[in-house]
């Protein structure tokens, strides 16, 4: 499925599941995420953290809104203990099987997204490997000249900072080194069309969604 439909559907699932209080459509929707994860070959460790990191946020909601609630606080406390659920593994299914870069060159392409966003974003996400890296450095230096950052000093990430903006400036002289031009009508190494296969899955999803929400006498 074209990368950039597949978030389209997703947020238009996200956007429905914030307004609705079925309990019933929440648990259909991660069985049908776990469905498509093992479909894609995701591990059984993964799906098993994708279960257990959110626990604790959703407990939280749930015995606050237990507690604390209005209405009939039972049944929105478990609403909102499954629309996390839902949130986190409707949302795998797009991280966990997509191609930052597929997507980068579909939005890119397929929605005419600034190229300068589009590779900016692509350079920040390879740049995350060197920026933890670099954040282990300050680290260090701070050290050898005997102060300590922590992990939640503002200082650390001060630094860190700086030097991403440094590595900014630089990559954008390379990318103007290279010819790089804005607005300029340029040809794509790697095609991502979108075909009407895609706009089909789009329509169809969206139709079942309604039909979720709006037919389905969920129990």
């Amino acid at each position: 499925m074209n990368p950039s439909i597949k978030l389209l559907l997703l947020l238009t699932i996200a956007l429905e599941i914030s307004f609705t209080t079925i309990i019933s459509l929440n648990v259909a929707l991660v069985l049908l995420a776990i469905i498509d994860l093992l479909w894609h070959g995701i591990k059984l460790r993964t799906l098993g953290w994708l279960l257990l990191v959110p626990l604790l946020p959703a407990i939280g909601l749930w015995s606050t809104q237990y507690i604390n609630g209005s209405g009939n606080q039972t049944m929105m406390a478990w609403v909102l203990f499954t629309r996390i659920y839902a949130f986190v593994f409707t949302g795998a299914t797009f991280t966990l099987t997509t191609n930052i870069l597929q997507l980068a060159d579909s939005l890119e392409q397929n929605w005419h997204l600034p190229a300068k966003f589009a590779y900016g974003v692509l350079a920040a996400y390879n740049l995350v490997p060197k920026i933890q890296h670099e954040v282990k450095v300050i680290h260090t230096a701070g050290l050898m000249r005997g102060q300590a950052l922590s992990f939640w000093s503002p200082k650390l990430y001060f630094k860190a900072v700086l030097v991403a903006v440094n590595w900014s400036q630089n990559l954008a002289q390379a990318m103007t080194s290279h010819g790089f031009v804005e607005d300029a009508p340029r040809t794509h190494y790697r095609q991502v069309p979108l075909q009407a296969r895609d706009w089909a899955l789009l329509i169809s999803g969206i139709i079942l969604m309604q039909l979720g929400v709006f037919i389905i006498p969920w129990p």
